[in-house]
């Protein structure tokens, strides 16, 4: 298993300094998530040639690597022009994962709930122009459900996967998700099997206890979406449930500390997740 961090509560770092802040934090892996100087999230890359020729050379220099990158573009949404445009902004992701070394991407469905077929109608029209491209490059592609996308439960979400039936393509389980994705996280992951192979790690609390009242958003009868990325331990997530899953399933992918609360102790907390974790991953067996 690599346990890689999301620095995005360390986005103000500059990108050169980025790998040995992480290597200090005592990672190896970066999951490489949206910045407005590499890969904003939504636009076009702006990673440049000597850019990434650069970071290459910083990741080496502190003998971290990239386990994944993660871009998020609008490639389901409803309006056909911002389609394209997510297309071609993919197209380029693709290209500076590869330049970086990197063999792994993921991302989430995106869309739109409330107009959940035609979403994914523009979900497969995407996919048919872009699997042919992470074919060709040799690279793999790890999809999430994500509140509020055109998909959010679990099972679906896995079920949508398999229906993708590409050896390049599977799924990642988001455990601040766990209560948008129907709150039971090892039937999620037990149902997943083999395409699980990617993990984001941080806490949440459940939205749905209380009568569905432990949450109260106004104006009553609000669509909006809440859940947290809290440090582990600070929500209701299982983690003892969630981690005995993963030696049973014989998890050994990716596990991606993604804490994005705490920027005003970003270190601190990101060095408090790594360690939650790893003495959870030796308590129940699992290597990293």
């Amino acid at each position: 298993m690599k346990l890689a961090v999301d620095p995005y509560m360390l986005r103000r770092t500059p990108l050169l300094e980025l790998p040995g802040v992480v290597a200090e934090l005592g990672y190896r892996y970066i999951e490489l998530s949206p910045r407005e100087d590499f890969l904003p999230f939504f636009v076009h890359p702006r990673a440049g040639r000597d850019q990434i020729a650069a970071f290459r050379r910083e990741l080496a220099a502190a003998d971290v690597e990239l386990a994944s990158v993660l871009p998020l573009y609008r490639w389901s949404g409803p309006d056909e022009d911002a389609r394209q445009a997510a297309v071609r902004y993919w197209k380029r992701a693709v290209q500076v994962a590869v330049d970086l070394g990197c063999d792994v991407m993921n991302s989430e469905f995106n869309g739109r709930p409330e107009s959940a077929e035609a979403s994914e109608a523009q979900f497969w029209r995407s996919l048919e122009e872009l699997l042919p491209v992470f074919e060709r490059e040799g690279v793999r592609l790890v999809l999430e459900p994500h509140p509020d996308d055109f998909c959010e439960d679990g099972r679906a979400a896995v079920d949508l996967v398999r229906g993708i039936d590409s050896d390049l393509v599977s799924f990642l389980y988001c455990a601040p998700h766990t209560f948008h994705q129907g709150g039971d996280l090892a039937d999620v992951m037990r149902y997943a099997g083999p395409l699980l192979t990617q993990l984001h790690l941080a806490d949440s609390f459940d939205h749905t206890g209380s009568s569905g009242l432990r949450y109260i958003v106004n104006p009553p009868g609000s669509t909006a979406r809440v859940h947290q990325h809290l440090d582990v331990g600070q929500g209701e997530v299982d983690w003892d449930l969630f981690f005995a899953t993963l030696a049973e399933v014989g998890f050994d992918g990716i596990a991606t500390v993604c804490v994005f609360a705490w920027e005003e102790r970003a270190r601190e907390s990101l060095v408090s997740n790594r360690e939650k974790v790893q003495e959870y991953m030796r308590k129940h067996g699992l290597d990293s």
